[in-house]
C-alpha cells in the first residue's frame, strides 16, 4: 500500500465479494454520493441501493451495485457492509428486465396486503440493474 491507496472490502451476508487496494472511491450514501481517498478520516455512513465506482492501483475502474447498508473508514479501510451487491458487468439483461416485470406485475396488482415500500425498493433496483446493463 502506497500513500494514495487504501483497501475496500465489500462485505455481503453470504461473502467478503471485493477486497482490493484502490486509489478512490465514490458510493451512493443516505444524504448523496461520497467520495473517498486514502487517510480519509474516520467515517460511518448509511448507504442507499446505486452504483459503488472504485478504481484500483492498476488504474482498472471497478463497478458495483450495491443495496442499503452501511460504509465505515477507519484506519485506511473502507468497508461497505451491504445486504447485497453484484458486479455491473456480471448483470444479466434478461433476468434483470423480468426481475423488473415481476416488480411491476406486484405493485399494480391491487394486492391488499403487500408492503409497498419493500415493493418499490424492488423495482428499483431492478430497473437499476437494468439500465446498468444496457450500458
Amino acid at each position: 500500500m502506497t500513500d494514495s491507496t487504501f483497501t475496500l472490502r465489500v462485505v455481503c451476508p453470504q461473502e467478503i465479494l471485493l477486497e482490493e487496494e484502490v486509489e478512490f472511491v465514490r458510493f451512493p450514501g443516505e444524504d448523496g454520493a461520497l467520495g473517498v481517498l486514502a487517510h480519509h478520516t474516520t467515517m460511518v455512513a448509511l448507504t442507499e441501493s446505486g452504483l459503488l465506482r472504485a478504481r484500483t492501483t492498476q488504474g482498472e475502474d471497478l463497478e458495483f451495485i450495491i443495496h442499503s447498508g452501511f460504509a465505515e473508514m477507519r484506519d485506511n479501510v473502507l468497508t461497505i457492509l451491504t445486504q447485497a451487491a453484484e458486479n455491473v458487468e456480471s448483470i444479466d439483461l434478461n433476468r434483470a428486465r423480468e426481475a423488473a416485470e415481476r416488480a411491476q406485475e406486484r405493485l399494480s396488482s391491487g394486492d391488499a396486503n403487500l408492503d409497498r415500500a419493500k415493493a418499490l425498493a424492488g423495482l428499483n433496483r431492478a430497473l437499476m440493474r437494468e439500465m446498468l446493463a444496457r450500458r
